[in-house]
């Protein structure tokens, strides 16, 4: 099997064994023969590259000179690949201090080995329940791949066609539409990180220093992993208040975790807002039954497949992202209906600019505090 990146599995996580679980485990796509699929392939690189200028056109936003990023239409496995090709880069730094710190621990090198494997397992399960579940990703962290490109510095877009095309015959519209419309909304994030040169960078500082913050102690770690299991089952120890439901995130925060969390729910808030709200934005130039289908998609956003899929969607805080959508649209369309679309471009001045998680829910805040006093 070809090792990630090149290099054999060893530490932490084994992640040749990750990629081989979840590759195993993964659903099979919608039912297409190979003409339709090569037809799925070739019109969804259509509309990613004519998105480019429906994105940069309503948006204002011009990519540097250079930055421009690979578009890959990919299956599940390729999706599952990439993926864990970004969280190996990732999470490297906190891997590596824990790695150190077991080396010090009689039996150490026994219990990575093990645990490593176990890592993997769990991984690989982990993303082959979101493989069938991700339309399209803009991999910020991306490393380049013998299989996989990335842009010169790092990132690229991928485009899950097996699940477009499962989602488009789930909802009953126009797949020519479907297609343009996703494309739009994964445009936005690559024009986001391709036009604001400091974007990607900011983000890799807050998320290194959150995981710089996590306590490496194995039994902590082995708590806060049993209260995560106990909340999806749906129980608690006796005598502990419920909780409301944490997610994992939630459960592993230390107080200074908290602080950056809140700023990073903030930036992504605001990423996943402006996307929606350009998606909808160029739809009824482009996409006929943009409101058609805006309707379905809300409506399969707000529920879940099954008990168990609404579970693991709380315990994984995928309920935070729906909120994310709704909470960043509402500030973006606020604030460009006050100051118009270049007023709210200021937000892309620099990481001062940005909106904090109080002003996501309160545009009327930023504005005074980046647009009004900018012009006194």
């Amino acid at each position: 099997m070809t090792s990630i990146g090149g290099a054999a599995s060893s530490g932490m996580v084994d992640w040749n064994l990750a990629v081989a679980t979840a590759t195993r485990l993964v659903r099979p796509g919608p039912e297409v023969s190979r003409d339709e699929a090569r037809a799925v392939v070739a019109e969804l690189r259509r509309h990613a590259k004519a998105s480019e200028e429906h994105v940069r056109g309503f948006t204002r936003m011009v990519s540097e000179e250079g930055a421009d990023t690979p578009v890959l239409v990919v299956d599940r496995p390729g999706w599952v690949r990439a993926n864990v090709a970004g969280f190996r880069e990732l999470l490297k730094p906190l891997l590596d201090k824990m790695e150190e710190r077991r080396g010090g621990s009689p039996g150490g090198a026994v219990l990575g080995a093990v645990g490593g494997k176990v890592t993997g397992v769990e991984l690989g399960m982990l993303l082959s329940f979101m493989s069938s579940r991700v339309l399209g990703q803009y991999e910020t962290f991306a490393p380049a791949t013998r299989d996989l490109p990335a842009g010169s510095g790092g990132g690229r877009l991928l485009l899950v066609a097996p699940n477009i095309v499962h989602v488009e015959r789930e909802l009953d519209v126009d797949p020519h539409d479907f297609r343009l419309w996703v494309c739009l909304h994964e445009e936005t994030h690559r024009t986001q990180f391709t036009a604001v040169p400091w974007l990607r960078d900011h983000l890799e500082s807050e998320i290194q220093s959150f995981l710089g913050e996590t306590d490496v102690d194995p039994m902590t770690v082995l708590e806060r992993v049993r209260e995560a299991a106990q909340t999806l089952a749906g129980g608690r120890p006796e005598g502990e208040e419920d909780d409301g439901g944490r997610s994992l995130v939630e459960l592993v925060q230390t107080p200074a975790q908290r602080e950056i969390l809140g700023r990073l729910t903030a930036v992504m808030s605001l990423l996943e807002g402006h996307a929606d709200f350009v998606m909808d934005g160029v739809g009824p130039e482009v996409v006929p039954t943009v409101g058609e289908i805006r309707e379905k998609f809300q409506q399969r956003r707000a529920k879940g497949a099954s008990r168990l899929d609404l579970a693991l969607r709380k315990l994984l805080g995928l309920d935070a992202k729906l909120r994310q959508y709704r909470d960043g649209e509402r500030f973006v369309r606020a604030v460009v209906d006050e100051v118009g679309m270049d007023g709210f471009n200021r937000v892309w001045t620099s990481p001062n600019t940005l909106p904090t998680k109080t002003e996501i829910a309160k545009p009327a805040d930023w504005i005074a505090r980046v647009h009004r006093k900018s012009e006194s």
